[in-house]
C-alpha cells in the first residue's frame, strides 16, 4: 500500500515538473520574440532619428522634390506608433522613401558631394542592415515559438495558458519587385 503511494506521488511529481519545464520553455520563447521585436524597434527608433537630419540635409538641394520629402516625413511619424504590423508597414513605406530620396539624390552632383548627406547615408544605410538583420533574428524567434506551440504536447499546454500565436514580419509587395537598373 505505501509502495502505491510512493510510486503516484512519483508520477505527479514527474507530471508536475513536466508541465512546468514544458510552461517555462513556452515562456522563454515567447520572451525571445518580445526582445527580437524590442531589438528591430530600436533600430526603427535609430533611423527615426536620422531622418530629420538627412531631410534637412537634403531640403535645400531638393526643394521641387517636396513630395519626396513629405513622404518620408508621413512614414517617419506612423513608425513610432501604432501595433507591429502598423510599425512593420511604416517601416517598408519609410525604406521605399529612402530609396526615392537616394535616387533624385543622384541628379544632384552636389548634394552628392556633400559631406554630411554622404555620412548620413552611410548611417542609414548601416541602420537599414541592422534592420535587416533585426527583422531576420526576429522571424527565426517567431517560428520557433510558433513552431514549439504547434507541436505535441506543448500544444496542449499553449492553448491552455493562452500563449497567442505571433506574425512575422513580412515584405512589402513592392519591395519584392525587380529593381530596374537604367545607366542611361
Amino acid at each position: 500500500m505505501i509502495n502505491t503511494w510512493i510510486i503516484v506521488g512519483i508520477v505527479a511529481a514527474v507530471i508536475v515538473l513536466a508541465i512546468i519545464l514544458i510552461y517555462n520553455s513556452l515562456v522563454r520563447l515567447r520572451l525571445r520574440v518580445e526582445n527580437a521585436w524590442a531589438q528591430i524597434d530600436v533600430q526603427l527608433k535609430r533611423r527615426y532619428d536620422l531622418i530629420p537630419n538627412l531631410i534637412n540635409t537634403v531640403k535645400g538641394y531638393m526643394k521641387h522634390e517636396k513630395g519626396v520629402l513629405e513622404e518620408v516625413t508621413k512614414a517617419r511619424t506612423a513608425l513610432i506608433t501604432g501595433s507591429t504590423a502598423d510599425k512593420a508597414k511604416a517601416s517598408n513605406q519609410v525604406t521605399e522613401a529612402l530609396k526615392s530620396i537616394f535616387a533624385v539624390a543622384e541628379n544632384y552632383p552636389q548634394l552628392k558631394a556633400n559631406e554630411n548627406f554622404k555620412m548620413l547615408q552611410e548611417e542609414l544605410s548601416g541602420t537599414e542592415s541592422k534592420i535587416a538583420y533585426s527583422r531576420q533574428f526576429y522571424n527565426d524567434s517567431v517560428m520557433d515559438y510558433n513552431q514549439a506551440k504547434q507541436t505535441f504536447p506543448r500544444n496542449i499546454f499553449a492553448s491552455m495558458f493562452s500563449f497567442p500565436v505571433k506574425d512575422f514580419f513580412e515584405t512589402a509587395e513592392a519591395e519584392k519587385k525587380n529593381v530596374k537598373v537604367d545607366f542611361n
